[in-house]
Parts: C-alpha cells; sequence; structure tokens
C-alpha cells in the first residue's frame, strides 16, 4: 500500500534524519514525490529545497555559465600580471639609472687618442689577435681633490705609478708589469695639449706624463717594450681611496711597525684592516718601509692590488647589488679612459672577459731594474732579463712568477750549485733564463695576498 503524497510524516520521522519523499507508483521505475510544505506547525520544513539566484549551483547551472571560483582567479592573475608590470617596470627605470650614472661617471681622453693618431706609423703592430696590452696610470696631480697630499703647482701631473697590464687572448692569464718612475729612459718628442712640444730627451721615465700627459707615456712604454698599447686609463687618488672603501677595506700584515709623516700614515705591526686615507698612504709611502726604494713600494702596490682584487672577486661584493654599485661608482669617477672605453658597455664587456681569470694567474711583476749606473738614485733595466720578459708578453707567451728569495736561489743553483755527479755543474739549467723554460720571475699572484 502506498502512502498519499500529503500524509504529514510521523513524529518520529521528525525527529530522525531526513528522509526522502515518498515513491508514486510501484514497481521499480516509481519515482519520488515532489515535497510540498506541511501545514502542521513552523517547526516543519520541506523535504526539498529550491536553489535561490544569491547562492547558484554550480552543478545546475546553465549551459556556458563560468564558475564563481574561476572569475575570482581571472581577476587575481589580472592583478597579479599589474603588480608584476609595475615592479619590472620599477626595476628597469632603476637599472635605467644606474647605468647613467655609472656611464657618466667615466671621462675621455681625446688629446691622447688625436695625438697618438699623429704616430700612428711609429707604432708597434698587434703580434696576436685577442690578446690585449693596457696601460695604467696612477696620477699623482696635486689639484682639485687631491690638494691635500701636496702643493698645486698649477695642476701639474705626475705619473706616480704606472702598470703595464698585458690580458692574454685565452683571457686565462693577466700578467701586470710595474714600470719604476726613476727608471732612467729615452722619451720621444711630443706634443703638448697646448700646441707646443717637447723634445727628446733621456730621462726619468715618469717625466713623459708631467710634460706631455698619457700620449707621451704611451709612446715612451711603446719604444722602451715594442708593444702595442691597445688601451690606456688614468687612476686618481681620491678615486683610489673610494674603492677600497667600497669594499670595506683591504687587509694586510706588517713585520715592523710604520710611521711616515709625509704619506700621513702610522700604522702597528701586525694584521689590520686598510680603508680610504691610510690604504692610500700604504701604497705611497716610501720612506717608511725598509730601505725606502720604489721597488720595494712597488710590490707593496702590487701586494695591496691582489689583495683589492681578491677582495672584489669574492662573492661578497659581486654577488651583492648595495656592495657592487658603491665600487662600480668609485672606480669609475675615479678614471679618464680613451674613447674605446669610455662607455659602460666598454668597460663591462673588458672585465666579463677576465672575471673567469684565476687569482693564482693573476701576476704582479716589476720589470726587472737596477740602480742606474750613474745615479744610484735612479733606475734602469737590466739585460738581456728586460727585454725576453718584453718578448714574452708580446707573443702573449707564459711567464712565472715567485718570491724574490726563490728566484735567487734559482739563479745561485744554477750558476754556483754541484750536480749529483759532483762535477760543480748545475743539475738544471737556470729557470729565469732558459730558452726552453718558461721565464721566472720575481713577484706575486692575487691569491697569495699579503697575509699569505
Amino acid at each position: 500500500m502506498t502512502d498519499s503524497a500529503d500524509t504529514p510524516p510521523e513524529p518520529e520521522d521528525r525527529a530522525g534524519a531526513e528522509q526522502p519523499p515518498p515513491a508514486t507508483g510501484t514497481g521499480p521505475d516509481a519515482k519520488p514525490a515532489a515535497a510540498e510544505p506541511t501545514e502542521t506547525g513552523p517547526e516543519a520544513e520541506p523535504t526539498v529545497t529550491e536553489p535561490t539566484d544569491t547562492e547558484p549551483n554550480a552543478a545546475e547551472a546553465a549551459p556556458g555559465a563560468e564558475p564563481a571560483d574561476a572569475k575570482g582567479g581571472r581577476r587575481w592573475l589580472r592583478w597579479t600580471a599589474i603588480g608584476v608590470s609595475v615592479v619590472v617596470l620599477a626595476a628597469a627605470g632603476t637599472g635605467w639609472w644606474f647605468y647613467r650614472k655609472l656611464d657618466g661617471n667615466i671621462q675621455t681622453d681625446t688629446t691622447a687618442a688625436h695625438e697618438l693618431d699623429k704616430y700612428e706609423r711609429d707604432r708597434p703592430a698587434s703580434v696576436v689577435h685577442g690578446a690585449q696590452n693596457l696601460l695604467l696610470i696612477g696620477s699623482d696631480s696635486r689639484a682639485g681633490n687631491n690638494s691635500s697630499y701636496g702643493r698645486d703647482d698649477g695642476g701639474s701631473q705626475r705619473s706616480d705609478t704606472t702598470i703595464l697590464l698585458h690580458l692574454a687572448a685565452d683571457r686565462l692569464s693577466a700578467t701586470a708589469v710595474s714600470l719604476p718612475r726613476d727608471l732612467m729612459t729615452d722619451i720621444p718628442a711630443c706634443g703638448r695639449p697646448d700646441g707646443t712640444s717637447t723634445k727628446a730627451q733621456f730621462t726619468q721615465f715618469n717625466s713623459a706624463f708631467e710634460m706631455a700627459g698619457a700620449a707621451c707615456t704611451i709612446r715612451t712604454v711603446e719604444n722602451m717594450t715594442g708593444i702595442r698599447i691597445d688601451h690606456h686609463m688614468v687612476v686618481d687618488f681620491s678615486g683610489f681611496k673610494d674603492m677600497v672603501d667600497a669594499v670595506d677595506g683591504v687587509e694586510v700584515c706588517l713585520k715592523e711597525p710604520v710611521d711616515d709623516r709625509q704619506a700621513h700614515l702610522k700604522l702597528p705591526a701586525g694584521r689590520q684592516l686598510l680603508r680610504g686615507e691610510q690604504a692610500l698612504g700604504f701604497v705611497r709611502s716610501r720612506h717608511g718601509f725598509g730601505d725606502g726604494s720604489d721597488t720595494q713600494r712597488m710590490d707593496r702596490q702590487q701586494q695591496f692590488l691582489g689583495s683589492l682584487i681578491k677582495k672584489v672577486q669574492s662573492n661578497g661584493v659581486l654577488l651583492n647589488p648595495t656592495r657592487l654599485f658603491p665600487v662600480l661608482d668609485a672606480a669609475t669617477r675615479s678614471i679618464t679612459t680613451d674613447p674605446g672605453l669610455n662607455t659602460l658597455k666598454d668597460l663591462y664587456d673588458l672585465v666579463r672577459s677576465v672575471r673567469g681569470i684565476p687569482t693564482e694567474n693573476i701576476r704582479f711583476l716589476t720589470v726587472p731594474r737596477q740602480p742606474y749606473a750613474y745615479d744610484s738614485d735612479r733606475d734602469e733595466l737590466v739585460q738581456p732579463d728586460a727585454d725576453k720578459l718584453f718578448k714574452q708578453l708580446r707573443e702573449d707567451r707564459p711567464i712565472k712568477v715567485a718570491p724574490s728569495a726563490d728566484v735567487t736561489r734559482a739563479k745561485e743553483g744554477a750558476k754556483g750549485g754541484t750536480g749529483s755527479g759532483g762535477d760543480g755543474k748545475p743539475d738544471d739549467p737556470d729557470p729565469s733564463q732558459s730558452a726552453s723554460a718558461t721565464p721566472l720571475y720575481s713577484g706575486t699572484n692575487a691569491a697569495t695576498g699579503m697575509c699569505g
């Protein structure tokens, strides 16, 4: 027997779980009857409720209708895209500002370029394609920001430090050769910026920069070495200080205390961190160290530069934009370059080509020199050692460097040592002079640093 569709449920049914509406008809095809509200009281509820417009049922939505959560997802994606676009545009704008700032810092020496063009026929040709030679000139000018380091004699400048930097064609090594400022050499006749000319003369090397600027120094080096100078940079005092400060100082180790009033330098013995003023005094001081010779000063400069390069190559600088930008800012503000290196892109391409060189393959040495025969306060080249070094660099061939004591020991052993047979002959030829061996010179590398 079937129940009527409008028969109210029994009380026990209301108290239990919701029951499905009774079926109409009999048999397996019986269908449930639609529920209707009863009139037994306010507590009675319909068995089935109709969906409303305010709470659509996704399962019963009209064909083609988009679910509400899909619309919310699209709104989220749209706002995310807008946010990312804003960030990208802000980063691009900031990056462009940084680029323009650094690019605008670089000064260009067009005078040297024009002067060198006049003597193009006399200049040596490049020998090895891809190898590059840069001349780095440390300006000793007392003008402007450098006036605190001495009297400004009308803005004149001297090449306090000159380094010939050779970059191997495969970019697996770099060799920096210091040229003593007191080296006696032939300086050619050079044109001055004011249109006058100097006469050819045999005199102190740094006079070339003082008399006629970078072009005259470049021609002097090319005549001395037979090496084509591809680019040059002039670095001033204040820029050097800022670069050291930008990397939070450079560590040095001193065997003895130093007190050099002329270089504004007073340091205790031992390991210490040098910044700005102290770092500048350290690389410029002559009278506060050892015998006060320019050779010892150049050795100290090389060790300091090696430590500085090592610090810049560390991840703490190169991978940290907040530390890298001050370094780049200080570097670009401190240099004057030829037109071939006067943009940030030019410098970046150069740095990118050498940033993979291992620090142990970045070598520093001083050109073989000795006291000048007629004035012990001046220097002269030691031959044929100097010419052999220039030939190796010119032809992009390798050289080796070692501490001075090791080089001296190798030479003395080769000349006067006894072989295993006791015949008074050396066991091995002099490694610094043998034509078949890689030449050995007194020097250091960037991996060693000042503190080992």
